[in-house]
Order: structure tokens, then sequence, then C-alpha cells
């Protein structure tokens, strides 16, 4: 008999939680099994009920802790232990910031076969609580009682856990959710049911909210499954009640998506009151925010983050930098005060408008934005020879494709800075320009949502010298 065998579905075994995971589980070994278990710490000695087998791990739960970890803490959040968003509010947070670092490392390292000349020490982050710019509450109904309410989906799942405060966002916006709930639960209001995703029933489908870190200016926006006149209406009216309760909200809007998706977000948005944008500044450069603008939701983060792509790039006068998915152009934006040409390129038209919009507000007439594929666009630049001294990626979660990279080696900058959400797909995208003759001179993890399993990193990749 395979000791692997030995294991089944709802037995209780001990374990003892050795590492962790990128989405925040802890690993220990039983019978030749990885133990993947939720709400661990390394260190924990545990009695963990086997939930899932496969070939050559299991899943579990926590039956009871035997001996807790030393970097174990009461989590101070009532909704941890339902809503998922967090993953590791129940350790120390330096114990969060050793385990993001290693799996950082271990990316590169394990999945890129790489070990960079110099890993910095990760940037932690300096707010835990109340960092974050942006939420969107999903809007259901009380199990039972029916009556609307706002929260986030558990794991895995769209059950709606209801939450009022969260401590990843600012408290005011608790207040907004409270007040719209409150709104929400009278008759003046009844005809703004709760959406239902299984009927495709009901009006209201998310709250969203957006706070500009440095000005304070808060947009409010209605996700509304349909409209008509009085449903327009009534929302401007809650919009405006708001308002006059909590000066800092200088914007409403309304954003329609009829269709039975995930997506939060249709094509069509209205004002209802105030301005269509709300007002900010990233790395001194000034920002102006729809609802459709791409923003980093930790501001504060973000401007370290940037800071150290911009000292890993080390712009000149001189040089040319071009920025491959630069969104709302945040990144070279922020370096076009010591580089001589900022050059950015981004799929989203409306980040594009942004992009430009920003760079006139900010008086900034070294940068041109180009709307369209990445790859495409820098295989053009590629084909008309352009030799730009820097290249700055910034690709989504899964990364840049291999006609984006083919295109920056051909184009052979010096040196190449990426900015990446994502340390495993980071490191497969570093390991092909290691092969084609780049080194990856220095790795900077960056820890942009404390309590959550996500870490991102900057790698400098600097070009090798022939001779």
């Amino acid at each position: 008999m395979r000791e692997t065998e030995t294991v089944k579905k709802n037995q209780l075994i001990p374990l003892e939680i050795e590492g962790m995971t990128a989405e925040g589980n802890g690993v220990g070994h039983f019978c030749g099994l990885a133990v993947f278990v939720p709400q661990t710490a390394v260190g924990d000695v545990l009695s963990v009920k086997i939930v899932k087998v496969q070939k050559n791990l299991a899943y579990g739960i926590i039956d009871r802790i035997i001996t807790p970890s030393g970097s174990r803490i009461e989590p101070d959040c009532p909704q941890f232990r339902q809503c998922g968003g967090c993953v590791f509010r129940h350790i120390a947070y330096a114990e969060e910031c050793r385990i993001k670092a290693q799996i950082v490392n271990d990316a590169f390292t394990r999945i890129g076969h790489i070990t960079p000349r110099e890993v910095l020490p990760i940037l932690a982050a300096e707010e835990l609580r109340g960092c974050r710019n942006k939420a969107q509450y999903p809007c259901g109904s009380l199990p039972g009682a029916g009556e609307t309410c706002f929260g986030f989906y558990a794991p895995r799942s769209h059950r709606l856990i209801p939450v009022t405060d969260c401590l990843l966002q600012p408290p005011v916006f608790g207040e907004i959710v409270r007040r719209c709930t409150e709104m929400l639960r009278t008759a003046e209001y009844a005809e703004i049911t709760p959406y239902s995703e299984e009927s495709g029933q009901g009006i209201l489908r998310h709250l969203y909210l957006r706070r500009g870190y440095h000005s304070g200016e808060i947009m409010v926006c209605f996700v509304a499954a349909r409209k008509s006149k009085r449903i327009t209406e009534q929302f401007r009216q809650m919009g405006e009640a708001l308002a006059k309760e909590i000066p800092e909200i200088c914007s409403v809007m309304m954003n329609l998506n009829p269709a039975k998706t995930n997506v939060i977000l249709g094509k069509e948005t209205l004002c209802l009151s105030g301005k269509t944008r709300i007002a900010d500044t990233l790395c001194g450069v000034p920002v102006s925010l729809s609802p459709q603008s791409f923003y980093q939701v930790n501001t504060a983060q973000a401007e370290r983050l940037f800071a150290a792509a911009k000292a890993f790039a080390q712009p000149q006068k001189h040089e040319m930098l071009l920025d491959l998915y630069c969104g709302a152009g945040a990144i070279g934006l922020s370096m076009a005060d010591v580089a001589g040409k900022i050059v950015g390129v981004e799929v989203v038209p409306q980040a594009i408008e942004d992009a430009k919009e920003n760079a006139k507000r900010a008086g900034i007439e070294n940068a041109e934005f180009f709307a369209g594929d990445a790859g495409e666009i820098a295989a053009k630049f590629a084909a008309e020879k352009l030799s730009p001294d820097i290249i700055v990626l910034d690709p989504p979660r899964k990364g840049c494709d291999t006609v984006t990279l083919d295109a920056c080696i051909q184009m052979n900058p010096p040196r190449i800075v990426m900015i990446s959400c994502n340390p495993a797909t980071a490191a497969r995208d570093a390991a092909y320009l290691t092969a084609h003759g780049y080194s990856a001179d220095k790795l900077q993890p960056a820890d942009l949502f404390p309590r959550t399993g996500h870490v991102e990193c900057v790698v400098l990749m600097s070009r090798n010298e022939t001779t």
C-alpha cells in the first residue's frame, strides 16, 4: 500500500506548518503529501481535517491549534474568517513581509532559475489600515431578512458577506456604505432593489467608491443593471443627500451595466451631480480620475514603487524612455522631469486620453502616448528602428507576450525595468530576457496590498555588453 493511500477525506491528521503559498495557505507534509491549510502560520502545530485529497497533495482546514506559531496574532477584523479578502490578518506584519519577500525570491530562483545580483529588502507598507483609494461593494440581500446590504464575496464564490467597515478602506467609505444601506431600506428608495445574478432581476449591482489619497475628493458611483428617469432621479437624490452629509463627496455618477457578466462596469456612465472626475496627485503629477480610469489602489505605496522603478531606470536628459502598458501614464510621467522624452503605449483608449490630459495638466511637454496593443506597437517601433534607452514594462498579471519581449530585445535598450503584480510571470519574462542578452541586476519586492496575498516587484534587466 502506498503511503499516500492512508490519507482520506474527513481524516484528522497532525500537521506542522512549514511554509506559505502565494495564495496565503500554510503548507505542511503528512504521509508523503503536501497538505495546504488556510489561515495558518509557519510554526503552527495543528490537528487538521482533510477536506480534499489529490494524487500528490491534499487540502485541509484547522480542527484544533495544538501549539500556535510565534507569529500568530488575534485577527482585528470580525469578518476575516468569512470574507477572504485578507489572508494574513492572523499573523504579525513583519512575518507577512518575510513571506512576501520569500515568494518573490522563490519565483525568480525556482520559476525563472535566476539569481538577481542584488535583492533589496521588501518595501513594507507604512499604512496597514485605510490604505486603499477604491472599493467596489456588491449589493445584495441579507439572508432570511431580505434587507438590502453591501459587502464582499466569500472566497471562490458569489456568496455575499455583509461588510460595512473594511479595515483596508478609509473609514469614510464605511460611513457612505452605512448611509446608503439605511436609505435603500426606506420606502422612498424601495424601487432600487439589489441585482440578482441568478435571475437577472433588480437594479443596483455595486456601490463603487473612489477617493483621492492626497486631495481627499470622493466619487460615488452607482452601478445599475437598468435605468429609467425615475431610477436615475432616485440615484441622484441619494448621491446629493450623501454629499450634504459628507462634504468630501464631489462627484456622483451612475454606470449602466445591463449584461449578465461578472465585469463590474458597463460602457455607459452618467454624471448625476457634481464633477465628472475627481483630482489627485501621484508622484507629484496631477491626475484626474473617472470611474473607468486605471489608478494604483494604494497611492502611498505606489509612489514608493514608482520611485524604486525610477531609481532603477536612471533616466537622463538625453535619453528616451518607452513606457509599455502605461495605463494613464503615471510611471512615465513621474520620470519626465529627468528624461529626455517619454513615449507611452496602452491598449485602453480611455487610459491614453487620461494620460494625455495628465501630461497637459502637469505641463509636461516631453511625453507622447499611443493607443494600441503593447506588443503590436512595440513590434512596429522595432521595425522602424526606434532605439529607446530605457523600456519600462508594467504588464497585467498574465505578464508580457513573446511578441512584446521580442520587440524589446530587437530595440536593444541598455536597461529594461519591469514592474509586476505577479512575481511568477515576472520571473518567467525575466528568464526570457536573460536568454536573449540581459541579466537581472536588481530585484525589489514591494507590498502594495498589506494583509492580502498579493505582492509586487520591480526588476532591473541590464543589457550584457559583448566584447
